[in-house]
């Protein structure tokens, strides 16, 4: 009897049947081994390349040291007219606001009661002189009469005593006539200075200057104009010491100021400081200070705030840097940087003050620095990244390319 097909066994060379399933376990160990032969060959990805930071490259330079200030406007004179005759005020001869010259007439006060005064006082001038001459005649008659003993001695000193004493009343009466033409010319009231005249203190028909000096207007000069603000006296006391290391060099009265209107725009006109207080206010630490300002257009008004950039002298050895690149901390100011190597390194900083848009650091720095103006949320002291210069083509293409990434969908 037969067996069946499926019971067959192959038959191996050398006569040992070879197992069923054999094939496909051969096939199994070919694939394992091709699956582990591609896992050994596998390669870690390649490492990203290192963060771009925007630097700018640094030079020392002189740097004019300012400082922002708020001044306050006020005129450079101020003459208030008042009236000094007593009478009833007629009319006003000027328009108030315009500007006016020295000696205009501003105002006109009845001359009537003052000038019958005055007529009064030449009157009794008059006969104070006819009352002299008399004098003198009689003295001289006596004189005469006295080397004939016709008259006696006391005679003589009688009429010469009358001599002089209405020689003192002539001289007297000469005064009150010049008092009286004083009074006078006092009708008409003038300016005292050249500028401004105010508006008008009292209305025609007032009786003035009764008593005490009425002020009928107020006249100030406002070309140049003064500009008083406050300087913190550590500034400076910190100035002068740096006067005395040689890293600043101070204008003292050759320091210069610009002014910046109420609306943010600039003064046209540079004005220089004048006046600096010798003591300093206790209630606020500051020294006062004052500048002389042109102002030709009449643009600047007394009582007008304006901001003040007071330029008073120059730090010889300085470096301007951005304000994106100066960071601050617990412990001060400090500006990250690219080494030789190309890694970040953290160096502190003293800063003065703002010049435009940049700080003008004075020490902490070195000439050539590079410093990170741009991507300095992605780097730390240490750390390698690749820098290329704030605003060239290749800083441009990587904004450009970070704006385009955050941009895209996700997968």
């Amino acid at each position: 009897m037969s067996r069946p097909a499926h019971a067959r066994s192959t038959q191996r060379p050398g006569g040992r049947a070879a197992p069923p399933g054999g094939a496909r376990g051969a096939r199994h160990a070919v694939l394992l081994a091709a699956l582990l032969g591609g896992c050994g060959s596998h390669r870690p990805p390649p490492a990203p390349p290192p963060p771009q930071v925007g630097v700018v490259v640094l030079h020392e330079q002189s740097v004019p040291l300012t400082r922002e200030l708020v001044g306050r406007l006020s005129a450079m004179r101020v003459a208030d007219v008042r009236a000094r005759a007593a009478g009833v005020l007629l009319k006003r001869l000027y328009k108030e606001g315009s500007d006016v010259s020295a000696g205009q007439t501003l105002f006109q006060i009845d001359p009537a009661p003052l000038r019958a005064a005055l007529d009064g006082a030449e009157a009794a001038l008059a006969q104070a002189e006819a009352n002299a001459t008399n004098a003198h005649i009689a003295a001289e008659r006596a004189r005469e009469l006295i080397r004939g003993g016709l008259v006696s001695r006391s005679d003589l000193d009688n009429a010469e005593a009358a001599e002089r004493s209405t020689a003192a009343a002539v001289q007297q009466a000469r005064a009150v006539v010049g008092a009286a033409r004083i009074n006078l010319s006092y009708a008409t009231v003038t300016a005292p200075i050249a500028g401004r005249a105010g508006q008008q203190g009292v209305t025609e028909g007032a009786l003035v200057g009764q008593g005490t000096p009425t002020l009928l207007t107020t006249v100030e000069q406002i070309d140049p104009i003064y500009v008083n603000f406050d300087q913190p006296a550590v500034d400076i006391e910190r100035l002068r010491r740096a006067q005395t290391t040689g890293s600043v060099s101070l204008a003292h009265d050759r320091a210069s100021v610009e002014l910046t209107l109420p609306d943010g725009s600039a003064y046209a006109h540079r004005g220089t400081l004048d006046f600096r207080d010798l003591s300093v206010d206790p209630a606020t630490g500051a020294v006062a200070l004052r500048a002389l300002v042109p102002n030709p257009e009449h643009q600047l008004l007394p009582g007008m705030f304006v901001g003040v950039r007071l330029t008073s002298g120059v730090v010889n050895r300085a470096f301007l840097v951005p304000q994106a690149g100066v960071q601050r901390d617990g412990t001060g100011p400090y500006v990250l940087t690219v080494g030789p190597d190309d890694k970040v390194v953290e160096k502190r900083v003293a800063v003065e003050a703002l010049e435009g848009p940049s700080w003008i650091v004075t020490a902490g720095l070195a000439d050539g620095d590079r410093v990170i103006v741009s991507g300095t949320q992605n780097v730390r002291p240490g750390a390698t990244v690749a820098a290329v210069l704030s605003g060239s083509p290749g800083e441009s293409a990587r904004a450009a390319g970070g704006a385009a990434a955050a941009g895209a969908p996700g997968r």
